[in-house]
């Protein structure tokens, strides 16, 4: 069995529940340090002080291993550890290293838990080194949840500082020096003379030095790097067309797979592959579960292959027509569904009884990932060892997962990391390696390349949940009084779990996300999610359920503050109870020029506040009408994580997390037909288009407590605030996205 599965095989720890005897492990277990993964492939001379620094007599790497996924968390890890190392990111040379215990997610356990950010009673702080525990006992290495930022902050900086003041004693050593008198300068410890030692020539010494342990971190009035404007270290690659994704990998020997898998995802009944074996390059075709592989010598002709294969494919595992979802959904407001009440404050029962009540319903579709790069990977396998090349955000569940299709162990599995273009959530799921790892079992030794065509891709994915909201409101005296919402949708979690072989013992954090965290505090506020099963599988999709959440409660609050006959900013912020997002608010308001919500006939903006995944994050979009449709003008946006790494990146990050939660909101959503996916390439699941862009005018603060990730939290706020916009400027409330359906965008 696997090291994950030996500890938690059939409970992911998610939930208080789960954990109440999973921190019994002992705590010698808890407190001791992960072997470090890189002293097994030193060479002579080289030396590792711990699992990030590695140096050689002629390299300095540095090892950062959360997956890169255009988001630029190669570089924030390199720049956190040059930081204290004292070396430019430009000088060393970066690795994703292997997967390993040593590079367990300190920030994604406790983010697990189920209780407000800011809630630092007995219960949560308890519940959340509980979850740290075990998640670093079962080495829960990951990227995801904007985790990246959080989990690396210290602990990479840390790496620098230990790494540094070992050299540093070193050069000690041999000159006979105080390792007072040194400092470190440009990747080289300087002696009282002036003299540079580069770290490079100290490899042979260091590799016999003990780590210097305990080092204090640097204030940040000295810090060179953080905080100040930075060029990433992939952007001239990306920029000139040179960096290497996993799709463009060439292993020796290889062949082109491609898969056709049954677009229901049921069983393959029967095929006929006469035709596709008579194809120009096409080698074999092969069996595999629910569809069938094709072996060519090159992948387009791998594509075209498999869809000449005639396929009879079993019925789908859930209902075969869209509208049937929608009414399973309906169903799930039944309360036996209720997966947990998350947040009862107040009287609500009484609030409702008391006054006229204002209702409203809400909806959000299926959405696909649809990154750029179609998903792909190398598998090679042999008795011995079986080695992947592919970009995943959790590699050491990766390696169990082809063990288990391989029938190795997990220690056989070798996991080359690659940069990855684009994920959304998307390279959090496994199906496709297992897909290549299946077809390579079959061809020991020959490295298999499988490629998904796009439209086996779309057809294929695990979507964002769709889901429904149902709001109840009161108003007095020109305020928001009480406010209720009450959802019903699959679980992301649970779903996405069990196709790794876990379950989630307690209630999904997910499914009310984005509206159980809010930061107001009305006179009476009650959150309930429930559950829905027996649905198209779903997965996590960038903010994971605040993407629906925050639509369903910002756009129920904005009818409830209009219905109040009061000013969506002003309510909001006299409704705001955290200084935080209190504080975001009024930056919004103050950079966006706040006046209220329409100023000219045809012309409206709309203003969202959403927390997700810690952070707060206000949008106001502008819009007005056109003689060819809506047109979004400029959006503002703030965001507060506490403390900004690279200004320059969270800049592209928040603009490029507002287009994507704009362009899905105005366009997108996934539906089926006989149970098949009826939008298979990005013609029929488009985005924003680029003369479509608005103006993206952002605003970074640092007033929070805790440092925090940016790559999803800006996503929620953009379809609400742009809906509300629409009130504004047409009196024309929007409740379902996407908004296409019912409005046109110029």
């Amino acid at each position: 069995m696997s090291r994950i599965g030996k500890i938690a095989r059939r409970s992911f720890l998610v939930g208080s529940a789960a954990i109440a005897g999973g921190v019994a492990f002992g705590v010698y277990s808890w407190r001791k340090t992960p072997e470090n993964p890189l002293l097994p492939g030193l060479a002579q001379g080289e030396a590792s002080f711990n699992p990030w620094v590695k140096i050689t007599a002629d390299r300095i790497i540095l090892i950062t291993p959360h997956a890169d996924l255009g988001q630029g968390a190669m570089s924030m890890q390199a720049l956190l550890i040059a930081e204290e190392l004292d070396v430019d990111p430009a000088q060393v040379a970066t690795e994703f290293g292997p997967p390993a215990a040593a590079y367990w997610n300190t920030a994604l356990g406790a983010e697990s838990a189920p209780f407000l950010p800011g809630d630092a009673g007995l219960a949560a702080r308890a519940t959340r080194g509980a979850m740290n525990a075990a998640f670093k006992l079962v080495g829960m290495q990951g990227t995801g949840g904007s985790s990246a930022v959080p989990d690396s902050f210290v602990k990479l900086r840390q790496a620098g500082a230990m790494a540094r003041e070992t050299l540093k004693r070193v050069v000690a050593q041999r000159h006979g020096v105080d390792v007072a008198l040194l400092r470190s300068e440009n990747g080289a410890v300087i002696l009282p003379d002036g003299t540079a030692v580069p770290y490079t020539a100290l490899a042979v010494d260091a590799a016999q030095a003990d780590p210097v342990q305990d080092v204090p971190l640097r204030p940040a009035s000295d810090w060179r790097l953080i905080g100040k404007p930075m060029r990433r270290l992939d952007i001239l690659p990306k920029s000139t067309g040179t960096q290497v994704y996993g799709i463009d990998l060439k292993v020796e020997g290889m062949v082109h797979a491609a898969v056709r898998l049954n677009p229901r995802r049921g069983a393959l009944l029967s095929h006929d592959a006469t035709g596709a074996k008579a194809m120009r390059g096409v080698a074999q075709v092969l069996p595999i579960r629910d569809g069938v592989a094709v072996i060519a010598d090159n992948t387009w002709r791998a594509i075209q292959a498999a869809q000449a294969v005639v396929c009879e494919w079993g019925p789908a595992p859930y209902p075969a027509k869209m509208a049937d979802h929608w009414t399973a959904v309906e169903a799930g407001f039944d309360p036996a569904h209720l997966d947990k009440e998350w947040r009862v404050d107040g009287n609500m029962d009484a609030a409702l009884s008391a006054a006229d009540v204002v209702s409203a319903e809400y909806r959000a579709p299926y959405l696909a990932h649809q990154p750029l790069e179609p998903l792909n990977a190398i598998v090679r396998y042999s008795e011995a060892e079986t080695e992947v090349w592919t970009a995943h955000q959790l590699p050491r569940m990766l390696q169990d997962l082809v063990a288990g299709v391989t029938g190795q162990k997990s220690g056989q599995i070798t996991l080359h990391n690659q940069f990855a273009g684009g994920s959304f959530g998307h390279r959090l799921e496994f199906d496709h390696v297992l897909r290549a790892a299946e077809i390579a079992r079959q061809m020991p030794g020959t490295p298999v390349k499988l490629t998904y065509s796009r439209e086996e891709d779309f057809a294929q994915d695990f979507t964002r949940p769709l889901g429904m909201a149902r709001g109840r409101g009161t108003v007095a005296n020109g305020q928001v009084q009480a406010v209720e919402i009450v959802t019903s949708g699959p679980s992301p979690s649970r779903s996405q779990l069990a196709r790794a072989g876990y379950s989630v013992p307690g209630p999904d954090n997910q499914l009310p996300a984005g509206i159980w965290n809010a930061p107001y505090a009305p006179t009476a506020f009650r959150v309930r999610a429930h559950a829905v099963e027996g649905l198209a599988p779903v997965s996590s999709w960038r903010s994971v359920g605040a993407s629906l959440g925050g639509f369903f409660l910002e756009s129920f609050l904005d009818e409830l503050i209009h219905a109040a006959g009061a000013d969506p900013m002003a309510e909001r912020l006299r409704l705001c109870a955290d200084p935080v997002a209190r504080g975001v608010l009024e930056a919004v308001a103050e950079l966006s020029g706040w006046q209220g919500p329409s100023h000219a006939p045809g012309q409206g903006r709309g203003v969202a506040l959403v927390q997700s995944f810690g952070v707060n994050v206000a949008e106001v979009v502008d819009v007005r009408m056109t003689g060819a449709g809506l047109r979004i003008d400029r959006v503002f946006c703030v965001a507060d994580v506490g403390r900004v790494v690279d200004p320059v990146n969270i800049e592209n990050q928040i603009q490029g997390a507002v287009i994507w939660g704009l362009g899905h909101a105005m366009n997108c959503e996934i539906t089926y037909a006989d149970g098949m996916a009826e939008q298979t390439n990005y013609d029929s699941h488009s985005g924003m288009r680029l003369d479509q862009c608005p103006e993206i005018v952002v605003r970074v603060l640092e007033t929070a407590p805790e440092v925090r990730g940016i790559g999803e939290p800006p996503v929620p706020p953009a379809a609400p605030a742009l809906a509300n916009a629409i009130f504004a400027a047409t009196g024309q409330r929007l409740r379902e996205m996407p908004f296409g359906k019912f409005v046109d965008f110029a």
